[in-house]
């Protein structure tokens, strides 16, 4: 029987406001005017030379390094990887990788697939075939690369393995996730015995993770029916194939030699201790924390993983506030008014502590639950103390005039309640709620709306 046997080699950007080798601005916004964060070093001109790399790029790879599970070298040259290509003004990348480089980490494992080194490298500028024309504003962002071993053996391996590296590189806040991911993915099959059946093709630049698993289920067919030769291809997303790009480049081809106008990136145990310190819990060890420590169920706790911030703060409110109290306000109120807002927990200002207060309001009875959601909607983009909010009216008193007035306005609402009518009858307790801000306690409302028609 012929297998599968599959590699990655998965780009991401670095999340810095500096470029890698200049002190030009760093941004991934799409549809942005082009050459406008631009300088002659990441540009390429004749006599330009390179700054010392940006340090937080540097700490960020350290740590994706370690969340990798990756042992960490402590010197690294800059190699220049040189091929002629109209993205490369300076006619070579500067990068960690090659035959004769020291990646920034080795030997790691994640979710069970073997890290064969993860190394830092210059993004090339983006050139338009179409036009000619050449945007400088990439040119020099940081990346990293991880570079699996073969270890992948179904395509659907491939599509879940990166799926939780990406989860897990959002937790580390490290990689920009929403500019996502690209990979080249090398494709062979071998024999039962481990023989190698085709030779290895390289499908460059997939975009994404749905994407990664189409291209490796084609590509397994096609060298099923045709063989293969070392060799580059594309994957046409839309036709759903992949097509011959140019025969296959050897570490040859690319002439890497030591950068001489770059100092070799060293590192001291404490540095790599210090970003060790920074890595948080995975999803996975977040993910069994919450169900255990906190008795919730696994599909409530997923909710609140997809999104480490979600779950720190959820963590933070219990323990001032029961969980599963706070459970539906996190998972349910909280997203709910952060989606309507289009804005993640880090894009606003929602302090714990008026948060727990709002909860323990409701949970004492000050407030109603619908008053609560209202002050919860004032809560983007900044939170607010809401201790003097006015509270809950209980008072059967109080609350009688308002549903009086509600039944003589809404005298056709009363008369199709009086038939049978539950919509009807929600709606007169949404006039009354209506009428007192929200600050009505349904059980008196709904005993007063009762009273008053049976006196009808």
């Amino acid at each position: 029987m012929v297998k599968l046997k599959c590699g990655l080699e998965i780009h991401a950007y670095l999340v810095t406001n500096e470029k890698l080798f200049c002190r030009c601005k760093s941004s991934r916004e799409r549809g942005l005017q082009p050459n406008i964060y631009i300088c002659p070093i990441c540009c390429g001109m004749p006599g330009a030379k390179p700054m010392a790399p940006n340090i937080n790029a540097v700490e960020k790879a350290v740590q994706i390094a370690l969340l990798l599970g990756c042992k960490v070298n402590t010197e690294m040259p800059w190699m220049r990887k040189h091929y002629d290509w109209p993205d490369l003004p300076k006619g070579y990348q500067n990068t960690m990788s090659g035959p004769h480089a020291v990646p920034l980490g080795v030997n790691g494992k994640f979710e069970g697939i073997t890290i064969e080194s993860m190394h830092m490298e210059e993004d090339p500028a983006a050139w338009d075939p179409k036009t000619g024309a050449v945007d400088y504003n990439r040119s020099g962002l940081p990346l990293v690369e991880i570079v699996t071993a073969p270890d992948f053996k179904t395509a659907d391996e491939v599509h879940s393995w990166v799926g939780k590296l990406v989860h897990a590189l959002s937790y580390l806040k490290a990689v920009d996730t929403n500019a996502g991911v690209k990979a080249d993915v090398n494709v062979s099959l071998i024999e039962d015995d481990g023989k190698q059946k085709t030779e290895r093709v390289e499908i460059k630049n997939i975009t994404s993770i749905d994407a990664m698993k189409s291209a490796v289920l084609f590509e397994f067919e096609r060298q099923l029916k045709e063989g293969s030769v070392r060799e580059t291809r594309r994957f046409d997303e839309a036709k759903g194939v992949t097509m011959r790009m140019r025969g296959k480049e050897q570490a040859d081809d690319y002439r890497f030699i030591v950068d001489p106008d770059l100092r070799s990136v060293i590192l001291s145990d404490k540095f790599i201790l210090e970003q060790k310190k920074l890595i948080p819990e995975l999803p996975s060890a977040k993910l069994d924390k919450l169900i255990k420590k906190y008795k919730i169920s696994p599909r409530d706790a997923d909710v609140l993983i997809k999104d480490i911030d979600i779950a720190v703060f959820f963590e933070q409110v219990v323990e001032k506030v029961d969980g599963k109290f706070a459970l539906p306000w996190v998972t349910v109120e909280l997203l709910r008014v952060l989606n309507y807002n289009k804005k993640s927990l880090s894009e606003v200002s929602i302090n714990v502590g008026h948060f727990v207060k709002l909860l323990k309001m409701v949970e004492h009875e000050k407030i109603t639950e619908l008053q609560a959601k209202q002050i919860l909607n004032k809560f983007v983009p900044a939170s607010f103390d809401p201790s003097n909010v006015e509270g809950r009216i209980s008072s059967e008193k109080e609350l009688e005039p308002i549903v009086k007035k509600v039944i003589y306005d809404n005298s056709k609402a009363v008369l199709e309640c009086r038939n049978g009518d539950v919509k009807a009858f929600n709606f007169l307790i949404g006039e009354v709620m209506r009428a007192t801000n929200r600050r009505a306690d349904s059980a008196v409302t709904r005993k007063l709306i009762d009273k008053a028609l049976g006196k009808l």
